[in-house]
């Protein structure tokens, strides 16, 4: 007893090496979480060293409390740190009478404390016993510094229940996919049933024993009082019922919004930004809370609708790929171009860069691309484990059909749903906001704004007659995509509905490609955009982030409101460490905005997107623009409603590898119908309150002519008073 009495003051004082520090015993450190919050407070993901998010004695249900006391340390409320009655009984029955299954002496304090301050691998039995004392010191000052429900609460944050379930919080989520006040008693019990050894008990791999450690502790709750005897026989009987949700990134909602948010947004930000004491917040570690602009009803209406006409679409685009000769590319790509895009892609993956770390030769890459090895590929049927060479498996990814979409409230810009592809795991580069394609006839509108500025009516009539533009010593006269119309008569509203390109052509050569610039510029188009007249027809390549922003400012009465898809973020205490508010811009009148909407509405009332109409029964008021770019390589819709405004393109990896018809090819088939599905199911949640109503006139009279039976009577402005053969 004297030895030990030396021993213990020995270790206090230091002599058998440091002990944690009174600052550290206050502030122990653990790698906390940091977590993506939906708009409507639903967590989105997480980023972590450790799956961990801590949580106070208040959110753990009384079941929980009983459970582990019972099991781990019952006599936790009467001890300080150190159960000397609990080693009496260790000495005694395991000690000296050899019972193994008599239990440990470790009361939760200790364990604890080994949990905050682990121990060395590979002691020496002296070291073991030292750190045994230690130990029991840090436990009895835990004691000091915390209350028996933070020293409880504490434990249960910090246990690992294995399978990315660090903390009492990860693991009732990810095991029961429930909060930790709201486990049954027998879900409570397993889960403690784990604090024993939580690889051997562990429910997904080994549910057997899993189940029998659940019921030892329902037996000690009972040997406790903390059930009568009716309830043990009654839950003791009820199987061991998961509700197993791996967390994972390539899981769950927004994947490829929370990776965007991870490697572009947040790294920016932690590396512009600094802690207290000068070091960079870390993303795995620090705890911070991310306030998104997403909500999550609506990001599952968007991945469902993906989801639901993809999973038609790629049918219907593997059966026509199946009887090409080049499958999955286009007959008229050779093989000398064929070969060259599949190195390209060898170059780009993550095989060939570790091969190529790794000192492996050229020759010994190209074979290893050759040799055909055990994988799992994706399909829209589940995933299929197969047997293929690398380079066979690149081929067949290359004839999956992609997608982006996104939907923003106009008004505030706030981004309420992001889908950047069909399936993180397999296919990781983002289509919103990263992806940039050429738009097609979605940028038409941009052409007949600037037309809208200079005062001309939408009931202006334009002849659909060939134009000839020269630029650079060259020139250019486009043609339609259909000749049914040839030679009409057309006004602005009509050609814009049957997005007629010798009518877009006309308008920039009226205004010049630069004016039409200026404008796409101010609605928040940022890409590229080449001073040529083929950009009335689409050719520049833009994101569908850029592409949706600019809608919105036709529904937000003219102004550009930058989309933001994050609100603010906190640090682990709750403290603000920035907000954000989008920028603004007015780019056109509220009149001029209005007029376009009235153009805009004619595509889904008698154009390209009227089958939104009779095949999707949308009744509402509803402006938008198909787009499809050459060879079908690309499908887009714009879709514009009051409350949101939502963008979609579908295309290949590749531009050679596209629908082999406009039929199936155009944005009207591949992209419009995703779109459609999104509002059908917004519309159908009452909870979203999303208006179906028309887009509000404006109070001031309104200077443009859009009776277009009035403007037939009226004089002409000489603007179509003209002889076409100026246009040749």
């Amino acid at each position: 007893m004297i030895l030990v009495f030396l021993l213990i003051t020995g270790v206090s004082l230091g002599l058998f090496g440091t002990l944690p520090s009174t600052v550290e015993l206050a502030n122990p450190k653990s790698n906390l979480a940091t977590e993506v919050f939906s708009s409507d407070m639903k967590v989105l993901g997480k980023y972590y060293l450790e799956n961990r998010t801590n949580i106070k004695f208040r959110d753990l249900d009384s079941n929980m409390v009983h459970a582990l006391i019972a099991t781990e340390d019952a006599r936790f409320r009467d001890h300080s740190g150190v159960d000397i009655l609990g080693l009496g009984r260790v000495l005694v029955k395991t000690v000296i009478g050899g019972h193994e299954g008599s239990g440990g002496g470790s009361t939760l304090s200790q364990q604890l404390a080994k949990m905050l301050f682990p121990r060395e691998a590979k002691q020496s039995k002296l070291k073991m016993v030292v750190r045994k004392l230690k130990e029991w010191v840090i436990a009895t000052r835990l004691e000091r510094e915390y209350t028996k429900n933070e020293i409880m609460t504490m434990y249960l944050n910090k246990f690992d229940f294995v399978n990315n379930a660090v903390g009492i919080k990860s693991a009732a989520k990810i095991y029961f996919n429930k909060s930790p006040d709201s486990l049954k008693i027998e879900e409570s019990a397993m889960l403690v049933g784990m604090a024993k050894n939580p690889a051997l008990f562990n429910p997904v791999r080994r549910p057997e024993i899993s189940l029998q450690r659940r019921n030892v502790v329902l037996s000690q709750m009972l040997k406790y009082n903390y059930l009568n005897q009716k309830q043990f026989d009654s839950i003791s009987k009820r199987p061991l019922t998961l509700d197993f949700h791996a967390e994972d990134h390539n899981e769950g909602l927004a994947t490829y919004f929370r990776e965007y948010l991870r490697d572009n947004f947040l790294k920016k930000w932690c590396a512009e930004n600094k802690k207290p004491d000068g070091t960079e917040y870390n993303i795995y570690k620090d705890g911070l809370r991310i306030y998104t602009t997403i909500n999550s009803k609506m990001q599952r209406y968007a991945e469902e609708a993906v989801r639901e006409h993809l999973t038609e679409l790629q049918a219907q685009f593997t059966k026509e790929c199946k009887r090409k000769r080049n499958n999955p590319f286009d007959y008229r790509v050779n093989q000398e171009e064929i070969k060259s895009i599949m190195n390209q892609s060898v170059k780009r993956s993550d095989r060939y860069h570790n091969l190529k770390l790794s000192g492996m030769s050229d020759d010994s890459i190209q074979d290893n691309f050759k040799t055909p090895t055990p994988m799992t590929i994706f399909s829209w049927q589940g995933e299929i484990d197969t047997t293929l060479s690398p380079m066979d498996s690149i081929r067949y990814y290359k004839g999956f059909l992609q997608t982006g979409f996104m939907s923003m409230e106009p008004q505030t810009g706030y981004v309420k749903a992001w889908v950047g592809g069909i399936n993180h795991k397999h296919f990781k580069y983002d289509h919103v906001k990263v992806g940039k394609r050429q738009v097609g006839s979605t940028f038409k509108p941009f052409v007949y704004a600037v037309a809208i500025q200079e005062g001309y009516s939408p009931c202006l009539k334009i002849p659909n007659v060939p134009v000839t533009i020269a630029y650079d010593d060259k020139e250019w006269t486009p043609e339609n995509a259909e000749n049914d119309d040839n030679g009409k008569m057309m006004t602005l509203k009509e050609a814009l509905a049957k997005s007629v390109n010798r009518i877009s052509a006309y308008l920039i050569k009226q205004f010049g490609p630069q004016a039409v610039i200026d404008v796409a510029r101010k609605m928040g188009i940022t890409s590229p955009i080449d001073v040529v007249p083929s950009i009335c027809l689409g050719t520049p390549e833009i994101s569908v982030y850029e592409m949706v922003g600019a809608n919105s400012t036709f529904a937000n009465k003219g102004t550009w409101t930058e989309p933001i898809f994050v609100t603010r973020i906190e640090d682990k205490n709750g403290k603000v460490l920035q907000e954000y508010t989008p920028r603004t811009e007015e780019a056109m009148s509220e009149e001029k905005s209005y007029v376009m909407l009235a153009l805009l509405k004619g595509v889904v009332e008698s154009g390209t997107g009227a089958r939104l109409r009779f095949r999707y029964k949308l009744t509402n008021p509803i402006a938008g623009k198909t787009g499809t770019t050459q060879n079908n390589s690309d499908g887009w819709f714009m879709g514009i409603t009051p409350d949101l405004v939502s963008g979609c393109w579908v295309g290949a990896e590749d531009r050679s590898v596209h629908f082999a018809n406009i039929t199936e090819g155009q944005g009207a088939s591949m992209a419009l119908p995703i779109w459609a599905k999104y509002m059908q199911k917004v519309y159908a949640d009452k909870s979203l309150k999303v208006s179906q109503g028309d887009f509000e006139k404006p109070a001031k009279r309104i200077e443009i002519n859009m009776d277009c039976a009035k403007y037939e009577n009226e004089q002409s402005d000489g603007v179509e008073n003209f002889d076409p053969e100026e246009f040749k």
